[in-house]
């Protein structure tokens, strides 16, 4: 998808309202009107509605997961170090002053059939930070690596449903304590 000026605003826009509001409570026109163009313009961008919430979670996924991954990068070498990142990473994000839950959760409530495109788009990310956990305990030497990267994304998705629910961005320190006692357990 060719990229402009307008483009780049209408993805801006729809991202912050469809994050604060809803994707299904958020209109085409208030997209428009906040936005300030036409709705010309968004047809020659985006085919529907649906093309455009695809899009901004496209991008709102390439955004998390550069910031993820680059932060475990940056942790260094010892896998303990980073795959507790991960943990130490989330705990940021749920204490940022932007935080209002998880756009992807949101994606796949609002368009719960599995062949939605909005929940296609949100699984594929949930299954990057899984295959990204799973890539850290093998590098720990981890007995079952799959099996407890499945438990530590339960840990991380609780915590992100914690916060947003009761206003508690240390949910993610107590799922980094969990995480700790359950991959301790499973060192060799």
């Amino acid at each position: 998808m060719r990229s402009s000026p307008k483009r780049e605003t209408l993805l801006e826009t729809a991202w912050r309202l469809f994050y604060r509001d809803g994707f299904h409570a958020v209109g085409i026109d208030t997209v428009l009107a906040e936005a300030g163009v036409a709705k010309m313009t968004l047809y020659n961008h985006f085919a529907s509605k649906e093309d455009l919430i695809v899009a901004v979670l496209e991008r709102r996924a390439e955004q998390f997961e550069g910031s993820l991954f680059s932060a475990v990068e940056a942790a260094g070498s010892d896998p303990m170090k980073r795959l507790m990142t991960v943990f130490d990473w989330h705990t940021e994000w749920l204490r940022s002053p932007e935080f209002n839950g998880c756009a992807f959760i949101k994606a796949v409530a609002e368009f719960p059939k599995l062949d939605a495109s909005p929940h296609q788009v949100a699984a594929a990310h949930k299954t990057r930070i899984l295959q990204l956990l799973e890539s850290l305990l093998k590098a720990l030497g981890i007995r079952s690596p799959a099996t407890l990267a499945r438990q530590l994304e339960l840990l991380i998705e609780g915590a992100i449903v914690s916060a947003h629910v009761h206003g508690r961005p240390e949910a993610a320190k107590d799922a980094r304590s969990a995480a700790e006692l359950l991959v301790k357990a499973r060192l060799p």
